[in-house]
């Protein structure tokens, strides 16, 4: 179970967004592993997708898709991540865009293919056509959460976000559901993640306000360093909302529904940490006094990547020994050791670069008991500052990684 997981939240619906599930058998009977979101006609879309060289062959065909016009469908599928299978791959994603768009009866640039499973196996193509008519008959307003169960690999439990926000006495929502657990370290968004507001957004302002919040919380996660050939998220902008077009990063109605995309990718972000595979720990890393934030991302991701950090949380172990190792390590130039401070909560450990005077192992046991840690760095060399999350490493972790296909 996900670490501080208080079930499933109030999602509140997004007038234009319908969301439709199926069991296509593609990878376990019985289970929905297909979902279909459809926006209204002249919604905007913006994405942003891996930067792994070894793509999915989905996500080479959601960026064309994207470029050549404005999309209508988004198809998901979970088992199979139809990821390293070349040229057929492609094909693969393109016939099943293809499908669809005949059955809904739009141009086939108007579908956004999304896979996510195993790698380099070949898509079940006939079994997803197949389902697709299931997946269309069920499109619901109300179909947030049985989609982000069919989006699901790893995943203990399904992640949903939902907030509305008043802007010039109109109500705005901004609702959104993601997948991960493992392969997560992302380098653009997170595994996937689909995101949807009533409010009307110009398309270029809509990718800007996505890219802003992406960086600041599906780019601040880390599970295990890995980077997924398939990651991508979305946002949509459907224009039902009584508020005026928005259209200028200057205006104050843009700064608040930012605020709102913003809240809703970083609990999405968040929750994918907490349900890291084999997680039973949360926690987040702080790094300020930076010199420029590169510098404090760096020292935070390698604390984040120590396999030896990450097995003392969750040994609850005060082997806080490790994360100055990692500091050290870091590849920081310059690094003013006596100058650094270091925190786990509240309970100072180091301080000018030594052992804090009042440090008592009792009391860094009593914090690495519990289920939700911030280590906070404090360099002491300038302004710069930043914030990650991450997890525990566990003999489950190992499990789920080696069982994966069995």
């Amino acid at each position: 179970m996900a670490v501080g997981w208080k079930g499933w939240p109030e999602m509140h619906p997004v007038a234009g967004v319908r969301l439709g599930t199926a069991c296509a058998g593609i990878r376990e009977a019985g289970r929905r592993d297909l979902v279909i979101i459809e926006s209204e006609p002249d919604s905007a879309c913006a994405a942003v997708f891996t930067r792994n060289l070894f793509c999915a062959a989905p996500v080479t065909v959601a960026r064309d898709h994207l470029i050549r016009a404005t999309p209508r469908y988004l198809l998901i599928n979970t088992g199979n991540a139809n990821a390293g299978t070349g040229d057929q791959g492609v094909k693969d994603a393109l016939a099943c865009c293809r499908r669809l768009a005949e059955l809904a009866a739009c141009p086939m640039e108007t579908v956004l293919p999304f896979s996510t499973g195993v790698i380099s196996e070949p898509l079940a193509v006939d079994r997803i056509q197949a389902a697709l008519p299931d997946a269309l008959g069920s499109l619901s307003h109300a179909g947030w959460e049985d989609a982000a169960h069919g989006i699901m690999t790893t995943d203990t439990v399904p992640k949903g976000a939902s907030t509305t926000v008043q802007i010039d006495g109109e109500t705005v929502t901004v609702t959104g559901i993601s997948k991960g657990a493992g392969m997560i370290r992302p380098d653009m968004a997170t595994m996937l993640a689909f995101i949807a507001t009533d409010a009307a957004v110009e398309q270029g302002l809509l990718q800007q306000c996505l890219q802003a919040a992406v960086d600041r919380t599906f780019n601040r996660i880390t599970v295990d360093g890995d980077t997924s050939t398939n990651d991508a998220c979305v946002l949509i902008s459907t224009g039902k909302s009584p508020l005026p077009p928005v259209s200028e990063a200057g205006d104050p109605r843009y700064l608040l529904l930012a605020n709102a995309v913003h809240d809703v990718c970083e609990q999405l972000a968040q929750a994918i940490v907490r349900d890291g595979e084999g997680a039973s720990k949360f926690i987040t890393i702080d790094v300020t006094g930076g010199r420029d934030e590169q510098e404090c991302l760096q020292i935070a991701y390698t604390i984040a990547h120590s396999p030896l950090v990450k097995t003392a949380f969750f040994a609850s172990d005060p082997n806080w020994g490790r994360i100055l190792a990692a500091i050290g390590r870091a590849g920081v130039d310059d690094l003013d050791i006596n100058a650094l401070t270091l925190h786990l909560d509240g309970l100072c450990l180091v301080r000018n670069g030594g052992r804090a005077t009042e440090y008592r192992e009792e009391a860094g046991q009593a914090v690495m008991d519990r289920e939700e840690i911030t280590i906070r760095v404090e360099l002491n060399q300038g302004s710069a500052q930043t914030r990650i999350w991450t997890c525990d490493l566990s003999c489950d972790y190992v499990r789920i990684n080696a069982e994966y296909r069995t």
